[in-house]
């Protein structure tokens, strides 16, 4: 008989990291949302956050190899309690509670709050109460089956070792492979036992095993392998690992050792890298002898110019954003493209080549954050519900960006990074309030700095604001994505873009001639303007096209390694 993700062995041998997850899964099976793993050292007392009926619920789960669970559990998560102001208290366990805690549990009922106490058989009752997860799995959606009907068809129908599907983020690229791999192994349960999904850092590895549970029933046990933790690779049916666990033992031992069925690349285009390549190589992924390989990505471009295609193969599916809008399955975009900070354009014409370093050197105005607030006020009162993320230059900018919005007083905003600012890093326990709190409308401006790039989900998100220049085609894409996921009331997405980078005005150029050869750009709108003060400016689009007459390379060029070339006809604005 097939045991649950909360199993006997699982409370009795851990790992602690493994309980926390499943104790989330389980929460996820039942009623509650915005279930969030948040914990890690510096947690301040909190590993899980979800909400029921509008109340946020804190949970602090204690795994013990012996002795049962006393009262500083109960202060710990009463000191998480309040510091991520939650309604609710709960202790999860593989032990049980000594005498204190119920005593102190029915004292705090007393004084109207109500602290949950799941031990070790309430964990083993409520997991025999969930049914098999595939018997209530949300329906995907119409533009969903080609990807996967694509995929089963390559595996099972024409036996092939690999592929790659390309889809815009917001299209649901991860629920795709999920559910693809569920019907292949409905049908092919022994052909397909073990299932390995990579990713490049560990903050993908775990969202990406978050994003499976849907897709798996509740035998189908997971296991994380990365630096933190190497669960069960034996019992698990799918394994969620970092590229460079699995690469630091493929060089050691010169093989895994589990060998795998099918083994999925999330992110693929960074699967040129020399870490992906040797474990590639080392288990023969996509070879005849080798487990299929399947790649994921929505941005398949690389700097380093890798050729993916020799990778995985022919493409399995693609749809891109302009795609996936004019299809409706993305959000409409009513995209700004800000072209008022430029001091003089006839500056640019009088040279005969320029870089793009050059260029926005040149003509670029780079400190005009009071008027960024300003147009964002403004478009504040047009929208319903809004909610927006600031992607920042920095982590001072971010700051700075915070406090004179909250100077303006037309919202509240907060900052989100990672990395080091001033000695400081932000807290886990900060990060993760400030995320709950966006989530819930407390905060309705997050300023960004990296966090949004991949990732994180936020699909009501109906402003995006973009300061930071971005020479990267794929974070471009990426953070613009963060935008396009549909939500229920969300008409579209105002993007404003004060970015001053030409590579950034030939991204929207080539986007709107993407649009305006769909069959619903009529019904869309003309969703790319570009604007100044007064209001469009048809003139500086003009002088744009003339000038950039190969967007996709300008996209992609460098600070010094492409020349802008103006026409023999060039007229200026």
């Amino acid at each position: 008989m097939l045991e649950s993700f909360i199993s006997q062995k699982l409370l009795s041998v851990g790992p602690w990291q493994a309980l926390e997850r499943a104790v989330a899964r389980l929460m996820k099976h039942g009623k509650f949302t915005d279930v969030r793993l948040v914990g890690q050292s510096g947690d301040k007392g909190a590993d899980i956050l979800a909400n029921f009926h509008g109340k946020r619920y804190v949970v602090q789960v204690k795994f013990r190899s012996s002795g049962s669970i006393d009262l500083k559990a109960v202060d710990e998560v009463m000191n998480a309690r309040n510091i991520y102001r939650a309604d609710t208290p709960i202790i999860a366990t593989n032990r049980v509670f000594n005498e204190d805690v119920s005593k102190m549990k029915d004292k705090l009922s007393s004084s109207g709050v109500y602290l949950q106490l799941w031990n070790k058989g309430k964990l083993m009752r409520e997991i025999d109460r969930v049914d098999n997860v595939s018997d209530k799995l949300k329906e995907a959606r119409p533009y969903q089956e080609e990807p996967i009907a694509s995929i089963i068809e390559s595996i099972i129908e024409l036996d092939e070792k690999r592929g790659m599907v390309v889809m815009a983020t917001g299209l649901g690229k991860t629920f795709v492979a999920a559910e693809s791999i569920r019907r292949i192994r409905n049908d092919h349960t022994e052909r397909f036992n073990k299932i390995l999904v990579i990713a490049h850092t560990n903050p993908l590895v775990y969202q990406l095993e978050r994003s499976f549970w849907p897709c798996l029933g509740k035998n189908d046990s997971t296991a994380i392998w990365n630096g933190i933790e190497k669960g069960d690779l034996d019992g698990a049916v799918v394994t969620f690992a970092c590229i460079d666990s699995l690469v630091s033992i493929i060089t050691r031992d010169g093989e895994l050792p589990v060998q795998y069925d099918l083994v999925l690349i999330d992110e693929a285009h960074h699967a040129g890298s020399k870490s992906y390549t040797a474990l590639i190589n080392g288990i023969m992924a996509g070879k005849n002898n080798g487990p299929y390989l399947l790649g994921l990505t929505a941005t398949p471009w690389r700097s380093d110019e890798a050729d993916l295609a020799a990778i995985f193969g022919r493409q399995l599916c693609s749809i891109d954003i302009a795609q996936g809008m004019s299809a409706g399955y993305l959000s409409n975009v009513d995209y700004r493209m800000h072209v008022d900070n430029v001091t003089d354009w006839k500056m640019v014409s009088k040279a005969n080549k320029l870089s793009p370093k050059a260029i926005n050197r040149t003509i670029f105005i780079k400190e005009w954050d009071d008027a960024v607030i300003d147009v964002l006020s403004q478009t504040w009162l047009t929208v319903d519900n809004p909610k927006a993320i600031v992607f920042c230059q920095d982590i001072e900018h971010a700051f700075t960006m915070r406090d004179k919005i909250n100077s303006f007083n037309f919202t509240r905003a907060e900052v989100i990074y990672s990395g080091e600012f001033n000695g400081h890093k932000m807290k886990p326990s900060d990060r993760n309030i400030a995320l709950s709190d966006f989530t819930d409308g407390v905060i309705s401006v997050m300023c960004a700095v990296d966090i949004f790039n991949e990732g994180i989900d936020v699909p009501d998100v109906n402003i995006l604001v973009f300061q930071r220049v971005t020479h990267s085609r794929r974070i471009f894409v990426q953070q613009l994505g963060r935008g396009l996921r549909i939500s229920p009331g969300k008409d579209k997405v105002i993007v404003l873009d004060f970015v001053s980078d030409i590579r950034r005005f030939a991204a929207g150029l080539e986007l709107k001639e993407k649009l305006s050869h769909s069959p619903r750009y009529i019904e869309l709108g003309n969703p790319i303007h570009f604007v100044n003060k007064t209001g469009e400016d048809p003139r500086a689009e003009a002088f744009l096209k003339q000038w950039l007459d190969d967007v996709a390379a300008i996209q992609d060029a460098g600070e010094e390694d492409y020349e802008l070339k103006f026409p023999p006809d060039f007229e200026t604005i």
